[in-house]
């Protein structure tokens, strides 16, 4: 781990020098005293939609409209004594950057970048990095070099990340120590890398150090000009059939477009310590540790932790000045878990989740033990927050809430239409006459996928549900196969073409099954070859999931296994996953 220098200044004085990009997202930024049930940025349902009137300019770069701004703000002496990052460890290091100090290191990133690594514009880079603060220095330094970010977790497998280097051409990985050995054991293969940059204090053959390198450089970096709708940032997605798929933004729709979670959703002003649990991988980490808090100039906090721990999670929330939390619903059970009754939160005023449908007894139990509420985010890779329940509004344990004011949400059927309140359909965002400038480009490369997303006048979201009479939204679930696990979306034909390459499956179909910590988790259904047939099935299960491990990233190894004489199969043969879903979920 790098160790990088640091200076928090105490600031002070009259606000100036951020109106800009305050006014061009459309807000009314506040600094006061508030409660934890009192909105600060709204004063209700229906005034954060009208008040909402993000604009859109020819132009715009988060690092140099946002971060930069920040940062000559503070020079001014006008933004709270919060720093902008907050990064801290098990060991008790702490590392903590006012704007200027992150807009100073990661121009220092930028030049790497540029410079060593020979980068260009629109050049791809593939980032796989822990929580380490170098992984929040190279997205703000992608941008300034206007080259497009990939991240990508640390649990991916060789061959993910051969597959995501192949459909990507990114001319650049950075990674640390424990994932350098499985990329010089597939760049061979990746003529197309112009660059290997390794975060880490030792020097490795064939690997440029950005610890190293970025002593060099100078920490004087021109951003380059980067129009609104130019590519900025690219997630690897998992759908029904085949690989994941590249999901594309571009510098307004993350850029601009994720305001509106900071704004509404977490409530945030630059008084607050924001702390958000997601995996650097993914969409999640973007959503909550990069465009929402700094739009709003809060801080982001970041805690090392390789692996989700209760008891950690529970004494970082006692000890730091945390005002708002933001997990996965799995995450909050796994903390009601423990003796949660041990622990105060002097600090916490705002609890959210997203990632999955969350149980209305966890929003019980938790608002019992700590007397917050918390409220549900529901959005996808492909967009920013589509609905939630925010402060002010009435909370309906089990729904997720209403629609953002980023976009016109309809429940529609099977043609586009949009059905009446209370009617099961298609979770569906309007895009037509304008398509909004805060969904997803497409998917590279992959014009048949991204058509069959559209119907009608409308972008489906692939989810099920309802809309209620009081316009909440109510989820069912996917209309498609794809599993939502402990906030991990996968994609059962990963799986299952994972669990093909041992020679005991003949067969295998993989789907959501009901689990009271996960929500759900993959279940594999599995027909073994003749050879197998007679072995010690606890036995094989266990070799299967640890061969899948092996095969795959981690997370997406079936939890549950059950073998099976045959699948249920179409007359043309395909297996018929939802008859084998609807049996684990007991539905006819």
């Amino acid at each position: 781990m790098a160790k990088l220098a640091f200076s928090l200044k105490v600031l002070k004085g009259p606000g100036r020098g951020c109106r800009s990009i305050l006014a061009l997202l459309g807000t009314r930024h506040q600094r006061r005293g508030h409660l934890s049930s009192v909105p600060r940025n709204f004063e209700d349902y229906e005034s954060l939609r009208k008040i909402h009137n993000p604009q859109v300019p020819e132009h715009f770069n988060f690092a140099k409209d946002v971060i930069d701004k920040w940062a000559e703000k503070e020079k001014l002496g006008g933004r709270a004594e919060s720093p902008a990052f907050w990064w801290v460890n098990d060991g008790g290091d702490q590392i903590r950057w006012t704007f200027e100090e992150l807009a100073l290191h990661s121009r220092r990133t930028a030049n790497v970048l540029s410079g060593p690594c020979d980068l260009q514009r629109g050049d791809r880079v593939l980032l796989i990095l822990p929580r380490l603060p170098e992984w929040w220095l190279v997205n703000v330094a992608c941008m300034r070099t206007g080259t497009v970010l990939i991240p990508g977790t640390s649990q991916l497998t060789a061959r993910d990340i051969l597959q995501r280097l192949r459909v990507s051409q990114a001319k650049c990985i950075i990674t640390d120590e424990s994932l350098a050995p499985v990329i010089n054991a597939i760049s061979p293969e990746c003529s197309w890398l112009k660059a290997k940059l390794l975060v880490s204090n030792k020097k490795q053959d064939g690997w440029m150090n950005l610890t190293e390198l970025s002593k060099t450089v100078s920490s004087e970096h021109t951003c380059m000009q980067t129009r609104s709708d130019d590519p900025m940032t690219i997630f690897f997605t998992s759908g029904t059939t085949g690989s994941p798929k590249m999901t594309q933004h571009t510098h307004c729709s993350y850029g601009i477009g994720l305001a509106v979670n900071g704004r509404f959703w977490l409530d945030l002003t630059e008084e607050d310590v924001l702390w958000n649990t997601s995996d650097t991988g993914w969409a999640k980490s973007a959503w909550s540790s990069v465009f929402a808090p700094w739009t709003q100039g809060a801080c982001v906090f970041v805690h090392r932790m390789a692996q989700f721990h209760p008891r950690t999670v529970l004494e970082t929330l006692s000890k730091y000045p945390i005002s708002a939390f933001c997990s996965a619903p799995t995450a909050y059970r796994m903390l009601m878990q423990e003796d949660i009754s041990r622990y105060r939160f002097p600090y916490l005023k705002h609890c959210v989740c997203a990632g999955e449908p969350v149980n209305p007894d966890l929003l019980e139990k938790w608002k019992d033990h700590t007397g917050l509420d918390i409220y549900e985010g529901y959005g996808q890779t492909e967009t920013v927050l589509i609905a939630g329940t925010f402060k002010g509004m009435k909370i309906k344990p089990g729904s997720l809430g209403k629609p953002s004011p980023a976009y016109n949400v309809q429940v529609v059927d099977e043609m586009g239409n949009i059905v009446p309140r209370g009617t099961e359909g298609n979770i569906a965002i309007k895009v037509k006459p304008q398509k909004p400038f805060c969904l997803f480009s497409g998917y590279t490369d992959d014009a048949v996928s991204t058509a069959l997303c559209y119907r009608g006048d409308f972008y489906l979201t692939g989810d099920r549900g309802l809309m209620d009479e009081d316009g909440y939204l109510w989820f069912f679930g996917r209309a498609d196969d794809v599993i939502l696990s402990a906030g991990y979306r996968i994609g059962p034909f990963e799986v299952e073409n994972a669990l093909a390459e041992h020679e005991a499956v003949a067969e295998s179909a993989v789907v959501s099954s009901p689990d009271p910590v996960r929500g759900e988790v993959v279940k594999a259904f599995v027909v073994l070859t003749p050879e197998y047939a007679a072995h010690d099935k606890q036995q094989l299960a266990a070799e299967l999931q640890k061969h899948v491990k092996q095969v795959t990233a981690p997370y997406k190894y079936p939890r549950k296994i059950e073998f099976v004489e045959q699948l249920p199969k179409t007359v043309s043969g395909k297996i018929r996953r939802l008859e084998l879903r609807n049996k684990e979920w007991g539905h006819s």
